[in-house]
């Protein structure tokens, strides 16, 4: 799919060179005393948000298939401050085992992020039953299993958390692929849960990316970041993602319920059809 996404880019657009984009890495205190749980940890999105949340003082749990990867973020964050578990968050009974692990491992969890999720390749009309269940599995019945199972576990031990969920910029879009689909199916889920939660003091909100430079669009360096398509010119990196993701569950973020934030540079906001 990205391939062809790209060969298309690369016919029709002007593919210009982005001045590199140095962006801060905020050392600071906002979720001190945190513990967080992050589902899809190994991927770029989900990693860079737990080294900001490490950063920020949090201690985090990551979740995702790789042991490789998921052993080599919490080698760089510190073991001390990190630990992983290898799970597939595709079966929900495993859901409810690595929230049990995660108390376990730090004692409670006062921040779930669900930043676990897939693509799909399948052209309009030839999209198959398979390629239907594992992207809804993943993007939008984990996510929704996730956030039932930790908010009762916040509610039962009073514990006035964040639940973040990663949603897209593809939200704002006609949908007809399963990813978009999945992704307009997080908008409302957590303005769901954000009602039904929030006179629990549990705060749920979600952050809408576009296009980011991770392994997913074959990115690794964010200086490689031009992307002509979007309004901005460019992608968006790893990092300013993170950087909102702390913002949205530390308690700067306590009066926005319920809300998107699209971090996208335009995607899905001024331009809805890229």
């Amino acid at each position: 799919m990205w391939s062809r996404l790209k060969r298309f880019i690369k016919t029709y657009f002007v593919v210009t060179k982005v001045t590199p984009v140095e962006i801060p890495v905020y050392n600071n205190e906002l979720l001190k005393g945190k513990v967080a749980l992050i589902l899809g940890g190994s991927g770029g999105i989900g990693s860079a948000i737990a080294k900001a949340y490490a950063n920020s003082g949090c201690l985090v749990v990551i979740v995702g298939t790789n042991e490789n990867k998921l052993k080599g973020i919490c080698e760089d964050i510190g073991e001390d401050k990190s630990k992983y578990i290898v799970a597939n968050l595709k079966n929900v009974e495993e859901i409810q085992n690595v929230i049990h692990c995660a108390v376990d491992l730090f004692g409670k969890i006062d921040i779930l992020v669900h930043s676990a999720g897939i693509h799909c390749a399948d052209k309009f009309g030839s999209v198959s039953e398979q390629t239907w269940d594992n992207v809804i599995d993943v993007n939008l019945k984990s996510m929704y299993f996730a956030c039932q199972y930790v908010s009762n576990y916040m509610i039962a031990n009073n514990i006035k958390g964040h639940i973040l969920n990663v949603g897209s910029a593809s939200s704002a879009k006609p949908g007809w692929t399963p990813y978009e689909i999945s992704k307009n199916g997080v908008r409302a889920l957590t303005l769901g849960f954000a009602d039904k939660l929030a006179p629990h003091g549990i705060v749920v909100n979600s952050i809408a990316p576009g296009p980011v430079s991770t392994p997913m669009l074959d990115k690794n360096d964010s200086n490689d970041i031009a992307w002509p398509g979007n309004p901005m010119g460019r992608m968006s990196t790893p990092s300013e993602i993170a950087n909102w993701a702390v913002f949205m569950v530390s308690d700067m973020g306590n009066m926005v319920v319920g809300d998107t934030f699209f971090v996208s540079g335009g995607s899905g906001t001024i331009c809805l059809d890229k």
